[in-house]
């Protein structure tokens, strides 16, 4: 069987939206003396496709290019792509993702950030940039999509079924990040450039509701055609302002054999931020001649994302029961909607927050043409990523303590809609002269902090002398990884066309620094005026009833020495907890076939493969206990291996012209979160033996931890009617196992001293309490989706069209005792929709993006990662442009503009905690609005 081989560079061309006139022409030539085989018939829809979107330009173009790239894979992908460097659809790729069919993102302070597939979070998902798995910013896996400019990309694929050589594993897919290719594009310098403003007026007095964006690119060939080059350099500072309701908790009560909840204490503040990025491209591509082919990519990224956020803390249930008292209370839930405390005390916060990383990321792919048959492949990769973050808080207050002040008389009441609280206070917070720095609570409780300052037993100032807090993670976190692979075209080999062999080694290490300070007034513990110079007018706090509060300086003051510092890590287990490394080795072996065949006179395609995966993990951390009310620690390191055998299968059946049906059927698996597989515990040695024989008990990390696996299969009918548009249904499938939970594990400590004496004990063996692999079940949904062209339905409609996708999941999960366990990440309903028109250099659409309820991941205390109850959303946008050389105006062509606004229906972001009525986040964002241009030459 003689099978068609399509030249290298064409191929490329083609999947790229290129091509050539002659090339089509000597296919129809070639197709009318014999009868095309599957894989000749599909490379010919797909230069024919290629041929075709060279007339088509702008938005339009980038949804054809999306299409084809869907309609050609052997997996069942999505993608969106760009017409030009820097012309994403949307200015972040989160929210550009999100859009696909089965994809949701999460918004993190208003910027979508994280990206869920078919239900699962984001750590069930791997992703890669140039097909190279990504470290990340965060303490796990799931990757910050916000760290990555748009500006800079050329396209995105998602992989919703796998195959043996893609280089990551995730569950859910993997999410593909690709730059532009300098030898398939012409000569090019492009500038891009944007204003952006939010709907809130800054919030803060020093904050910014107004900032710019603007992106150089440079793409050219060299060298007869043999040396491409492609630069980009993108610069961002964009603002964004947030009201935010925030609640302690909800205790709950009885009174009479009634049960109540009521408001445990609240935070609600104003925050003004700023994200600046800077990030830098390059792209150097090489052909010398036919058989090889050399690219070199190195991406570089400085994100910093500062806020200012001013609020009030205010205790009521959890305060000190100074006459609180329940107004009004909901009938059937038993929930407190109105209440009054009095002589209350209630700490004003000037607090500051830094987030600051630094990505590197280079890489080298070089492809060998042995000969007709053989291809070779060398991949090296290297990336990293440093992160500190330095949250400052600043307390004030009427008075030190809890008995030294002036009390608050307050109330407060639910507003209708889920948005929280208004509260009605007597005091005047906005007042210099009562209002004055130092801690107004009881909050230091540290035994070292009182040492320090000679405030123990009955003393006056005892646990009063934290007058603010500052919170200093460090996350490093460091990737290489090298692959060989083959390529082989078989010849008369029954229905295999194309052998796939390779063999890939990564190894990465992340380590996590935790540390906090205590923060105390050098004059302690006399309350100090804040100083004329430092003063910043007020901040008004009307959203939630409390007017205005002082707002001041703190940073300038900590920097000037108006506070002592103390090392939470003294005296408190948590940092312990939260400082640690973890190491992978991960050994890789693949092989897949390639197939095409014909089943009862149906045309198959698709490939069929498995992949061998080792892994060899270790953890350093520390074991620790308390003596005395101080911390001791002794080292730990604890390694595992495991390996897992990941076969997968593509189908595709050609059912009828422009009509096929795929099937796809693999093993998949996630690996833990790096947080959980952390050796870092609190341990306690026993002389008496427990229940498993263990003399240590331990809680914390697990480094036992293995990936949780799913047996997965996909089903989908695809329809391509036209150039333009398609529709399709789809039905996946998957069985899930060794998940993650609660409970007990055993561990070998062998090494490891006895915090309290300090001595290695003989016995090392420790039952630990902590996150385990067990339990499982399944997951199920359809999926809907269809581009609509109108001029299919006539052609005064050309140049308008639909986008649109639904997606429908459900799951059955249990726990290892049998509970029924939620998926994070997991919304029942995820709904998205685009209208657009284009034509004659006009281009306009609105874009809606729909999520049902879910659980998320935000950041608590500490900045550790806690999961909470997240309300559904919909989020609109919308974007008109102008394209003056499309619409005929030739002195001015390359050059267009535009105006986007995001997030129009001022949708806000809504947690709770445990139901409905008791809300813990209510953000308020408004809505942002971007004029922009991009010029080309």
């Amino acid at each position: 069987m003689k099978h068609y081989k399509l030249n290298l560079l064409t191929l490329a061309l083609a999947a790229a939206g290129f091509s050539a006139s002659g090339f089509a022409a000597q296919e129809t030539t070639a197709d009318t003396a014999k009868k095309l085989t599957p894989t000749e018939a599909r490379a010919k829809a797909k230069a024919e496709a290629a041929v075709e979107i060279i007339e088509i330009k702008g938005f339009r173009r980038s949804v054809v290019e999306s299409i084809n790239t869907k309609r050609f894979s052997t997996n069942v992908v999505e993608s969106i792509s760009a017409e030009d460097i820097g012309k994403l659809p949307d200015s972040s790729i989160a929210e550009s993702i999100s859009r696909l069919p089965g994809l949701a993102s999460q918004r993190l302070d208003g910027r979508a950030s994280r990206v869920s597939i078919r239900g699962f979070g984001e750590n069930e998902s791997a992703t890669t940039f140039n097909g190279r798995e990504q470290v990340s910013i965060g303490d796990n896996r799931g990757v910050e999509f916000d760290l990555y400019p748009s500006e800079i990309m050329s396209g995105v694929t998602v992989y919703k079924t796998p195959n043996a050589t893609l280089e990551a594993e995730g569950i859910a897919g993997v999410i593909d990040m690709q730059t532009v290719k300098p030898l398939s594009r012409e000569r090019t310098i492009q500038f891009n450039g944007q204003y952006e403003m939010t709907s809130l007026d800054k919030l803060n007095p020093d904050g910014k509701d107004a900032g710019a964006r603007g992106t150089f690119s440079y793409i050219d060939k060299f060298a007869n055609d043999t040396i491409g080059v492609a630069f980009a350099y993108s610069k961002m500072s964009s603002p964004n302002q947030e009201k935010r309701w925030n609640a302690w908790g909800y205790p709950d009560f009885s009174v009479d054999g009634k049960n109540y909840s009521v408001l445990g204490g609240a935070k609600p503040f104003v925050r003004s931020s700023v994200l600046d990025r800077d990030s830098a491209l390059l792209v150097v591509e090489a052909a010398p001649n036919d058989k090889l082919k050399m690219t070199f990519d190195a991406l570089y990224v400085d994100f910093s994302d500062e806020k200012i956020l001013r609020g009030i803390e205010i205790p009521f249930a959890w305060g000190y029961n100074r006459g609180s008292s329940a107004l009004a209370v909901d009938p059937a839930t038993g929930f407190v909607t109105k209440a009054k405390v009095s002589n209350e005390y209630l700490v004003v916060r000037n607090d500051l927050e830094n987030r600051d990383a630094k990505m590197n990321a280079f890489g080298f792919n070089a492809d060998y043409n042995l000969n007709d048959d053989w291809t070779l492949n060398f991949d090296a990769s290297h990336s990293s990523v440093e992160r500190e973050i330095w949250s400052f808080e600043s307390y004030a207050g009427t008075g030190r303590g809890d008995k030294l002040g002036v009390g608050d008389n307050l109330s407060y009441e639910f507003r209708p809609g889920n948005s929280g609280a208004v509260f009605t206070p007597s005091l005047n917070y906005g007042d210099y002269n009562l209002i004055k720095l130092g801690g107004p609570r009881s909050w230091g409780w540290s035994t070292a902090l009182n040492q320090k300052f000679g405030v123990v037993g009955n003393d006056l100032y005892e646990n009063t002398a934290q007058d603010g807090f500052i919170n200093a993670p460090t996350v490093d976190d460091e990737m290489s990884a090298f692959k060989l692979a083959a390529t082989q075209m078989l010849e008369d080999a029954g229905m295999f066309t194309k052998m796939h062999y390779g063999a890939s080694f990564k190894t990465r290490e992340k380590d996590k620094k935790s540390e906090g300070y205590f923060m105390t007034l050098k004059d302690f513990p006399a309350m100090v005026t804040v100083p004329e110079k430092y003063r910043m007018g007020t901040v008004n706090l009307d959203f939630i009833g409390m007017g205005n509060m002082i707002a001041y300086d703190s940073g300038a003051m900590l920097n000037d020495g108006y506070y002592v510092l103390t090392a939470e890590s003294l005296t408190n287990q948590s940092h312990s907890f939260k400082t640690w490394t973890v190491n992978e080795d991960v050994l890789s072996l693949y092989t897949q076939a390639d197939l095409e065949a014909e089943v009862g006179g149906i045309p198959v395609t698709g490939s069929v493969g498995v992949r061998y995966v080792k892994t060899e993990q270790d953890s350093q951390g520390t074991a620790f206990g308390s003596v005395n009310g101080l911390i001791v620690a002794s080292p730990t390191d604890i390694d595992h291996s495991f390996n897992h055998v990941l076969p997968s299968l593509n189908l595709i059946f050609d059912v009828a012209e422009n009509q096929s049906v795929r099937f796809g059927a693999a093993k998949t698996m996630s690996r833990p979160r790096l947080d959980e597989m952390n050796s870092s515990v609190g341990a306690t040695y026993s002389q008496q033996v427990d229940s498993n024989g263990n003399n240590w008990s331990i809680s914390g990390g697990n480094p036992l931890l293995e990936p949780k696996e799913a047996l997965g299969i996909d089903l989908s009918y695809e329809n391509y009617f036209s150039d333009e548009g398609y529709f399709s249904v789809a039905y996946f499938w998957k069985d899930l196992n060794e998940w993650i939970f609660d409970g007990k594990y055993q561990v070998d400590l062998a090494g490891v001293a006895d915090p309290s004496t300090g001595k290695v004990p003989a016995t090392s063996r420790a039952t630990g309490s902590g996150k385990v692999n067990g339990g499982g079940g399944t997951l199920q949904g359809a999926e809907f989706s269809v581009t609509l062209p109108l001029n299919i339905v006539t052609e005064v409609l050309d140049g308008f069209g639909v986008i649109a996708s639904y997606t429908a999941v459900e799951q059955d999960i249990k726990d290892p005792l049998g509970k029924d366990f939620e998926l994070p990440g997991l919304s029942k309903e995820i709904i998205s929709a685009t209208a657009f028109y284009e034509r004659n250099g006009f281009q306009a659409r609105v874009s809606a993006r729909k999520r049902g309820d879910f659980k998320g991941d935000v950041y608590g205390i500490g900045f550790d990662t806690q999961q909470v109850d997240i309300e559904g959303e919909t989020i609109v946008d919308a974007q008109i442009g102008f394209d003056f050389g499309e619409a005929g105006f030739k002195d001015l062509d390359g050059l267009s503009i535009f105006l986007q606004g995001q997030n129009l229906t001022d949708e806000p972001f809504v947690s709770t905690q445990g139901s409905a009525l008791k809300i813990r986040d209510y953000q308020e964002y408004g809505s942002t609005y971007l004029l922009g241009f991009s010029y080309k030459l």
